[in-house]
């Protein structure tokens, strides 16, 4: 058999990416995106199993580019506060930057299917960011809640954030992000 070609992977995730923002996890097929990706569609069933083994791949490499880019230029020692903001304007930038992505994670994380192998690797994976709201529980930054709670919540502004200036066709600027920043800050912090 002949080796996996990283760039035909990638031509495939990338396709998956663009399909998946247009008609939904639900609304794609192997046939779509074997054609999407210029590959012949038994080529692809060498890379992939089934539909669900390439969207928990794609699921698992997305998600950790997200965190690899999450705690970009963090420094655990650096004050509580500018540490988190730098990982919250590092969300902002990677749900900007790879909003193809962000629609897939978004997706995929109210879906089917995930496997539970692939949910408990992306626990592991969220492990740095129930690190950081630990840390700001502990140090008294942080309301004393559920992690997943204050995740939640933080991410979810974000995302919100982000989908309103990407459908209404509104550029985001910078003193908005600073502002969208505080509102999250006054939220959370005790």
């Amino acid at each position: 058999m002949k080796p996996r070609d990283q760039h035909k992977a990638g031509q495939v995730f990338s396709a998956t990416l663009h399909l998946v923002q247009q008609k939904g996890l639900a609304g794609i097929t192997m046939s779509s995106i074997a054609s999407a990706a210029r590959i012949a569609t038994g080529t692809l069933y060498i890379y992939f199993h089934n539909k669900n083994d390439l969207i928990n791949a794609l699921f698992t490499e997305c998600r950790k580019n997200a965190l690899n880019i999450y705690f970009d230029g963090y420094d655990e020692n650096a004050p509580f506060k500018t540490g988190f903001k730098i990982v919250w304007m590092n969300i902002v930038k990677f749900r900007m930057e790879h909003f193809d992505q962000s629609v897939f994670l978004d997706q995929c994380y109210h879906s089917p299917f995930i496997t539970e192998t692939t949910k408990e690797i992306t626990r592991k994976m969220n492990q740095p960011l129930y690190k950081l709201l630990e840390r700001g529980k502990e140090e008294k930054h942080l309301k004393d809640m559920d992690n997943s709670l204050l995740l939640t919540f933080m991410a979810g502004s974000i995302n919100e954030f982000i989908k309103h200036s990407k459908y209404s066709g509104r550029k985001i600027l910078p003193y908005q992000i600073d502002q969208i920043f505080e509102l999250c800050w006054d939220a959370l912090k005790s």
